[in-house]
């Protein structure tokens, strides 16, 4: 019997154990452990090592200040305002899965489908940030186009496994980028920055419902072809 590789079983568990933490704890992350979260996250592979991704975090009452803002943003302006397309439908596969995430939330919130209402209300928590007492904006320039987007997708997972190892929940949210125009115009970012996502961190609240539940993963024969 083949021995297992200590690295890979630590990645394996940082992976499965992670999970979009939808309820927070007030309680602030110490500087120093986000330095941390950071710290292990820059290792992260990028094209020609150009390392594009920047982050802007708030912690304390820059996050209040910037939650309430977000929030009156949303109600005076829905309108969708990213600087990258989002997708035009789902089919498939990709509808089944997103519907199943969805009815799962749901139905441990106890919202039933028909609610119009308590639906818009949960989506909403994104702009309120679920309560987290720290938001990380990713951003990217605009010149370095799709594959920048790509490398800061890899910086964003090494983030969200780095937080998982320091005991802090996520939430990546690409309904920040949404509001992509104010979120630059709030913090000041140069024109040619790119939104890519909001994280959301802290301590998860695990007495709260929302954190209970666990999506589904294809399996291995499912995405994988040998040729």
């Amino acid at each position: 019997m083949t021995a297992q590789n200590p690295d890979a079983e630590a990645l394996r568990r940082l992976l499965s154990g992670r999970a979009t933490c939808r309820a927070y704890q007030p309680r602030q992350v110490p500087e120093d452990v986000i330095r941390s979260i950071v710290d292990v996250a820059r290792g992260t592979a990028s094209w020609c090592n150009t390392q594009p991704w920047g982050l802007t975090i708030t912690s304390g009452e820059s996050t209040e200040k910037f939650r309430t803002a977000l929030m009156e943003q949303v109600r005076q302006h829905p309108g969708l305002e990213s600087d990258f397309p989002f997708p035009d439908e789902y089919k498939g596969v990709y509808l089944d899965r997103r519907r199943k995430a969805g009815f799962q939330l749901y139905e441990v919130l106890g919202i039933a489908r028909g609610d119009k209402e308590r639906r818009e209300a949960q989506s909403f928590e994104n702009f309120r940030l679920f309560g987290a007492p720290h938001v990380a904006i990713v951003t990217v320039p605009q010149e370095l186009g799709t594959y920048g987007a790509v490398d800061a997708g890899g910086f964003v997972c090494s983030f969200l496994l780095s937080a998982q190892a320091h005991g802090v929940a996520t939430t990546p949210q690409a309904a920040l980028a949404m509001q992509s125009r104010f979120i630059r115009r709030y913090f000041g970012m140069l024109e040619d920055r790119r939104v890519i996502c909001g994280i959301s961190f802290g301590y998860a609240d695990t007495a709260h419902p929302v954190n209970g539940y666990r999506t589904e993963r294809a399996g291995v024969d499912d995405i994988l072809k040998l040729v």
